[in-house]
């Protein structure tokens, strides 16, 4: 059951970039990707990332909840959820890690602390 609570959330906030009303892109000549914030209807940060020429989620990608708190952080390879990525929800941490896009394990861990963008 907790597999699937997870897989929904991340399937939600893996979509969720897709679904806002405000978008800022701009080409990163240097890195050669596409920086993209997506915004909040209140205005505030909803996620921050990049994409390959290719318009594949590349590189590391950060949602915010908002009220402005971290709710997730990991890295995309050529559209792929890739090594350990952080979904906090509700005072508890869960550590995912993935291999070939497919969740390889999870760690729960307690976080009193809650992240918020700088």
């Amino acid at each position: 059951m907790k597999y699937i609570y997870l897989i929904l959330t991340i399937l939600l906030v893996s979509s969720s970039a897709f679904a806002q009303k405000e978008k800022e892109m701009k080409m990163n000549t240097e890195t050669n990707l596409i920086e993209a914030t997506y915004y909040h209807e209140n205005g505030e940060i909803s996620q921050q990332g990049t994409f390959n020429l290719d318009k594949k989620l590349h590189g590391n990608w950060i949602s915010y909840n908002e009220a402005g708190e971290k709710i997730s952080e990991g890295a995309y390879v050529n559209g792929m959820k890739t090594g350990k990525w952080n979904f906090w929800n509700e005072g508890s941490l869960k550590e995912v890690e993935f291999s070939n896009n497919a969740i390889a394990s999870v760690v729960n861990k307690e976080s009193s602390v809650r992240v918020t963008k700088n």
